[in-house]
């Protein structure tokens, strides 16, 4: 592999064996990883928001994370438009 590193914390090798197993995945098991890695990273940004604001309920956090996400702006709207919504 030539160019830019796929990652800058791993190793050459690591990277290549990575690399080569997800090439020995078929596309389902493929979008099946990428699904449960997102789903991870999505609740560890919750966590991390649970955290800094404690006092935020479930709503408030997903909230927060939109507005991080996509912009305070939906988040906003979201929030105006489900007004008394759980």
């Amino acid at each position: 592999m030539t160019g830019s590193p796929y990652t800058t914390d791993t190793s050459p090798e690591a990277e290549r064996l990575q690399l080569e197993l997800i090439g020995r995945m078929t596309p389902q098991q493929r979008v099946e990883k990428m699904w449960a890695m997102s789903h991870r990273a999505r609740q560890m940004a919750f966590a991390a928001i649970a955290r800094r604001h404690p006092e935020y309920d479930e709503r408030e956090i997903r909230l927060a994370f939109i507005g991080l996400t996509y912009g305070r702006q939906l988040a906003d709207d979201i929030r105006t438009a489900t007004v008394g919504q759980p």
